[in-house]
């Protein structure tokens, strides 16, 4: 069995999902299981629907943006109006409106039932196409499946529970459509899997089905030792070992979600990067390899950081008591950090930038210390960089923080 995982840009409109379906084509006819994202930036806008996230007078004009978005892909990739994805598109669409229209609970919890509906979405859409045009295939609800904890935005998964279930419900079929990111609890509710974990999703399944291959289909020939939105002169990287892989992802590399490698890597699962845009070239591997092939300076940038400065009000030492408590607070609120450093009277964190979580975070530990924030920065990671990198990269930006080890160095400057 092979996995393939299709992110939002390769499904983001009625070209590119006749494209996908091409590349299905190819493979179609042995084992595959078919993992999807949510249509282009739907998760964007979905994740301003969370209750409590944007005054509700401001839903009706968002969804329907939404619907316009999906309908037209619909249209254009149906004729007959009578074909079921209508009533089914329909079906969902009313759920998400009336899960958006809910007082807010708990910004975690919402967020998972609210953004969840992108990928529930793009999936049915998709199974629909598949089958109509001679592709058959059977739509799973990833949800019965892939089980978690109720750790909402970023579920852990039980992968005992999850292999047990995986290998019931992925059986009678050759080819599965199923969704990514996205999870389910005990008690019956959706989990995500932490933002852009899609790739997550298809690397469970790649281990709990034993699958002989999983590729990720990307609009970039590979695993790419930068990005192109920055660089020009980008090399592709051939193959890349997986303990390498799992350092580029924790510092935030985008081609691949931060837990993937590790599934894979226990079962020796070979991970391919290919792009969707020329699916026959060669592409990017990640496997049990010795070197990183070629080696070469790699560069990572996070836009939409925040650096956060505690410092207790009593005039006392950051202590261990005192880091603690913060970071109790982080784990509840479910807030990541990328980079921190401390002093004797501070305690400074990089995050990234959301309004809801940082004021949750200032109203939980204003009493015990004084917070001090800086928006709108960029951290950036070169690993295997040398000065002459680095002076380029920061180009006269003042730094803001900064780390180094002998392979890594991380610099927090203004966008």
């Amino acid at each position: 069995m092979k996995v393939f995982k299709f992110g939002g840009a390769s499904v983001n409109s009625t070209a590119a999902v006749r494209n996908m379906a091409a590349i299905v084509k190819k493979y179609y006819g042995s084992p595959l299981v078919i993992v999807v994202s949510a249509m282009g930036k739907t998760t964007n806008r979905l994740e301003q629907l969370v209750p409590g996230v944007r005054p509700k007078a401001e839903h009706p004009a968002l969804l329907e943006q939404l619907r316009d978005y999906h309908m037209n892909i619909i249209r254009e990739l149906f004729t007959d109006t009578q074909h079921p994805v209508f009533h089914d598109f329909e079906t969902l669409f009313d759920q998400l409106t009336n899960t958006s229209s809910k007082n807010p609970t708990n910004y975690n919890y919402d967020y998972d039932q609210t953004v969840s509906f992108g990928e529930l979405i793009s999936t049915t859409i998709i199974s629909h196409y598949l089958n109509s045009i001679g592709l058959e295939n059977k739509w799973i609800d990833v949800r019965q499946a892939i089980r978690t904890n109720s750790h909402y935005r970023e579920g852990i998964v039980d992968f005992d529970d999850t292999r047990k279930k995986s290998q019931q419900i992925f059986t009678g079929s050759t080819t599965f459509v199923t969704q990514g990111f996205i999870a389910g609890n005990d008690e019956g509710f959706t989990t995500t899997l932490g933002r852009e974990g899609s790739d997550y999703s298809a690397a469970i399944l790649s281990y709990c089905l034993d699958a002989e291959n999983m590729t990720i289909w990307k609009d970039v020939p590979g695993f790419l030792n930068a990005d192109p939105k920055y660089f020009h002169d980008t090399v592709k990287i051939e193959q890349i070992p997986y303990n390498e892989a799992i350092e580029l992802a924790y510092y935030g590399a985008s081609v691949i979600h931060p837990k993937t490698v590790k599934p894979i890597q226990n079962k020796n699962i070979e991970l391919h990067i290919k792009s969707f845009v020329t699916p026959e070239a060669e592409g990017s591997k990640i496997g049990p390899y010795e070197t990183i092939q070629p080696l070469t300076p790699l560069y990572i940038f996070k836009n939409r950081q925040t650096l956060l400065s505690f410092h207790p009000k009593d005039f006392s030492f950051i202590a261990e008591d005192n880091l603690q408590t913060i970071f109790a607070t982080l784990a509840e609120l479910n807030i990541k950090v990328n980079l921190m450093q401390n002093s004797a009277l501070s305690f400074s964190i990089c995050i990234d930038d959301n309004n809801m979580l940082l004021e949750q975070l200032r109203e939980r530990l204003s009493d015990q210390f004084l917070l001090h924030y800086n928006k709108d920065l960029q951290l950036i990671t070169v690993r295997y960089y040398t000065q002459g990198i680095i002076d380029k990269i920061v180009d006269g930006r003042p730094i803001l923080l900064q780390q180094r080890s002998r392979t890594t160095t991380q610099l927090l400057v203004q966008a």
